[in-house]
């Protein structure tokens, strides 16, 4: 083990490294559960600002400058990717949409996620450069050692895209068990007579503790419900930052009912009548594949158990028998 140790460096280092680590991740924890955290605080934060900003006129994100208050940091980040030219292309765009299904709404969110893309491969590379020729970390071989480094930049590369995408997924996921109950409140509002800026509203404040993300986002609508020009825009952005099918089938419904005056209420009884129906399947679904799911299991785990408890005192006695 000590032969594949860098020179200097015995298992005593590495214990007492791991030991302040493990040391410190505990009193992080410790100091982390003592903190009581408000997740609406940020949200109503975000809605406010883009209540200003639709005041204004402003009728998407635009681009902002750092001003004296920021941090420096930011501001070295934004120069640096505005020195690239990283903001004006069309993988900027991209990303800018990708950050928004993710839940990240803020303007600087773009400018540290193409400064982390750009500098942590570069970083990363670098950490790999001297971990594997300089302290000579690993016993590889040239070719290899050219490879753990191509790998390692490579996998930085992709970080950053990879846990937006699974930010992504979990935030989708929430709102897809909270979208049954949604529609259900949304029909209560509607057949009260209430408008849709005011049904969402409602939702919204009945909502916020059980379906935070899709509370976030129907509330996010309520705001440009009342301050675009055309409400139709206001849908279309939520079936953008939305990528659930439901979700969009259920903005196209309202873009319908917007449009020709179809009664809201009995549409999105209809849909949320399909939506529980689809939940139920693929719960029985499921259920149906517990069986072919169990046999693995079954044979490694639970059958030679048994076997033992049943074969292995007449098994045995017949050994002593012979003996």
């Amino acid at each position: 083990m000590e032969a594949l140790l860098p020179d200097g460096v015995t298992i005593e280092d590495i214990i007492t490294v791991l030991a302040a680590m493990s040391a410190f991740l505990v009193v992080l924890a410790i100091w982390s559960s003592g903190i009581i955290k408000d997740p609406m605080h940020g949200r109503i934060k975000h809605l406010q600002d883009r209540r200003q900003d639709l005041k204004r006129g402003y009728t998407a994100p635009t681009k902002r400058k750092a001003t004296i208050g920021k941090a420096s940091y930011l501001g070295t980040m934004q120069n640096i990717v505005n020195g690239f030219n990283l903001m004006k292309n069309e993988q900027a765009e991209k990303f800018r949409i990708k950050l928004l299904q993710g839940g990240y709404r803020s303007k600087d969110a773009l400018v540290y996620f193409m400064f982390f893309k750009l500098v942590l491969p570069i970083l990363i590379g670098i950490i790999a450069v001297v971990l594997i020729y300089g302290f000579g970390l690993f016993d590889l071989k040239p070719m290899m050692k050219t490879l753990a480094c191509g790998g390692a930049v490579l996998i930085a590369s992709i970080l950053p895209e990879t846990i937006l995408k699974n930010i992504t997924i979990k935030r989708n996921e929430a709102m897809q068990k909270a979208l049954p109950d949604m529609l259900d409140l949304l029909v209560i509002c509607a057949e009260a007579g209430l408008t849709l800026d005011s049904a969402l509203i409602r939702v919204v404040k009945e909502m916020a503790q059980t379906g935070p993300e899709l509370a976030d986002e129907l509330a996010y609508t309520a705001v440009e419900l009342g301050f675009l020009q055309e409400r139709k825009q206001a849908l279309n952005n939520l079936s953008l930052r939305v990528t659930l099918p439901a979700v969009q089938s259920v903005t196209a419904t309202l873009i319908q009912s917007e449009k020709y005056g179809t009664p809201l209420a009995q549409s999105l009884r209809v849909l949320s009548a399909e939506f529980r129906n689809d939940r139920m399947m693929k719960a029985e679904e499921k259920a149906a594949k517990l069986p072919a799911t169990m046999t693995i299991p079954l044979i490694l785990f639970i059958l030679p158990t048994l076997f033992v408890v049943l074969i292995g005192p007449a098994a045995c006695q017949v050994s002593s028998t012979f003996s």
